[in-house]
């Protein structure tokens, strides 16, 4: 069971389309709950957590600890750390159903760690070019960008850390990864009115 973290500071906009992209995950049977790690929003990021059944951490404003806040909250074994504005698409829970049965079953989930592959919202020549060059740091770093989801053990980030202060918190834990994050088939799309301001 995932417990999904999502790092938010008024980005209401966005953050309804990610939301209802974890619908099938709830029917699915694998999504156990999902937090929002707020840094003190003053828009309807409130009023969409209560409606939509979310655990609202009013937290401070620095991303790093609240992200390790919410995984403390998360009651999942698996930790799905997801931004503002990045909507997994179709078929994401059976890809990250069939991610951790063979995590567990092979005994590897102690070190095991999952990104979507990423898709940036628009049309033109400019999106495709900036998922070109996410695809490239992806395969020659191992580190993929932080809008495209992380999937991890929560033993496995117990055992890291979790992430560390400051505003590069995301960059930074998945830096201390390093190679060992699986490229799930599925796609996560990001919004091209995605903030970073309220985390990934």
């Amino acid at each position: 069971m995932i417990s999904v973290i999502i790092p938010t500071l008024n980005a209401e906009r966005d953050l309804v389309p990610t939301l209802a992209a974890l619908v099938p995950g709830v029917t699915g049977g694998v999504l156990r709950d999902v937090i929002l790690a707020d840094g003190g929003s003053n828009d309807d990021t409130a009023a969409i957590a209560d409606a939509a059944g979310c655990v609202l951490l009013a937290g401070e404003r620095d991303v790093g600890a609240r992200l390790r806040q919410g995984a403390a909250q998360g009651r999942g074994r698996w930790l799905l750390f997801l931004g503002t504005g990045s909507v997994l698409e179709e078929g994401w829970v059976r890809e990250v159903g069939t991610f951790m049965e063979m995590a567990e079953r092979r005994d590897l989930a102690a070190r095991a760690a999952a990104t979507f592959r990423l898709s940036r919202d628009g049309y033109g020549v400019a999106p495709r070019i900036a998922d070109a060059m996410s695809a490239l740091r992806l395969a020659m770093l191992g580190r993929p960008h932080p809008g495209q989801g992380l999937l991890i053990a929560k033993p496995h980030y117990d055992r890291l850390g979790g992430h560390p202060a400051g505003d590069a918190a995301e960059r930074r834990f998945i830096g201390r990864l390093g190679r060992s994050i699986h490229v799930l088939r599925a796609q996560v799309r990001m919004l091209g009115t995605r903030s970073d301001a309220g985390g990934l």
